[in-house]
């Protein structure tokens, strides 16, 4: 299941992404309780006790840290339905319900987590790219969550700064508050796996001798395309991940190849900090980033930046001159 943000009438939407379209939740709710079902839906106990309990729940979640939050359970009961009125053809004169995926436009999952935390050196060739043997503990830092930027939208480079890198990276998505949380039980706490771009100014770095103000300007988080369900991944350590840049490979791993692995980092962190419903946990980058290429390679305007992470997806991103205007 592959839980989605879109906008559709300059409104933000959380819908179910199929292969050609999503199934807006909020319309899918309507449908539901319009209570007007063809033979086949009305006849299927699964259906009617589905419904039955989505409803009782309350109105459609319009945020996706809401839906996330609604638990496993839930979530699974909201696929059975989809899959239900899918298959019996249902919900076609639902206004807005289906919209096709090729023509939305998609908008980051989650549009402001509680926290983004990364994971620093987490791939072995790239801590020695940089100069650094492997860490004996995770580094763990944050990025702001305002700067997520949406699939498909421009990565904006800041004024000053002229060394801006990308980073591609298995992100992970917590579905449920959680502390001390045991490696073995950490899966529980995954709603799914989406795809960062950990975009990072190397100037600003050197200066600053840390790395949150580097990492956190304005559009440096892309995020997306969307939230796979962790159900449909049940095996997270061994999935591709390649970042092109204009076609050109700069980035091609595995995520086997993490020094600490994701129920590791789950549950060294939770030891220190409470895990929430939406928080981002982005699992390191490989080697090859751009600082390190030989000349180096920074981003420029016109760029495109394109991450595929196997069984996720894609995350593509254009680059653009740093926007002068004054936010009052």
């Amino acid at each position: 299941m592959k839980y989605v943000a879109f906008e559709r009438n300059r409104q933000r939407r959380i819908g179910i992404a199929h292969d050609k379209w999503i199934v807006d939740v909020e319309s899918l709710f309507r449908f539901l309780a319009k209570g007007s079902f063809p033979a086949g839906l009305k006849k299927s106990v699964r259906f009617r006790k589905a419904r039955r309990a989505l409803l009782k729940d309350g109105a459609a979640p319009s945020e996706m840290i809401e839906l996330l939050a609604k638990g496993r359970p839930w979530l699974g009961l909201l696929e059975q339905v989809d899959n239900l009125v899918a298959d019996s053809g249902a919900g076609k004169d639902t206004p807005g319900m289906y919209v096709r995926l090729d023509s939305a436009r998609l908008q980051a999952p989650v549009l402001r987590p509680g926290k983004i935390v990364c994971v620093g050196r987490n791939y072995a060739e790239h801590a020695r790219e940089s100069g650094n043997e492997p860490s004996a503990s995770p580094i763990y830092f944050l990025k702001s969550s305002s700067a997520i930027c949406h699939p498909g939208s421009a990565i904006r480079l800041p004024s000053n700064s002229s060394q801006v890198d990308y980073e591609a990276e298995l992100a992970v998505v917590i579905g449920r508050r959680g502390k001390h949380i045991a490696a073995d039980h950490a899966h529980e706490y995954i709603a799914g796996y989406t795809i960062l771009n950990d975009v990072s100014a190397r100037d600003m770095q050197e200066q600053d001798g840390q790395w949150f103000r580097a990492k956190s300007c304005d559009t440096f988080s892309p995020l997306g395309p969307w939230i796979v369900s962790a159900r449909e991944i049940p095996e997270p350590g061994l999935l591709g991940i390649r970042l092109t840049l204009n076609g050109k490979v700069m980035q091609d791993s595995n995520t086997g190849h993490l020094i600490f692995d994701i129920p590791f980092l789950i549950s060294y962190l939770s030891e220190s900090m409470t895990w929430e419903a939406g928080d981002i946990l982005s699992t390191g980058t490989p080697s090859g980033v751009g600082a390190h290429q030989n000349p180096p390679v920074f981003l420029q305007p016109g760029d495109v930046v394109k991450i595929d992470v196997e069984k996720v997806g894609a995350l593509t991103n254009t680059i653009a001159a740093a926007d002068s205007r004054r936010t009052r």
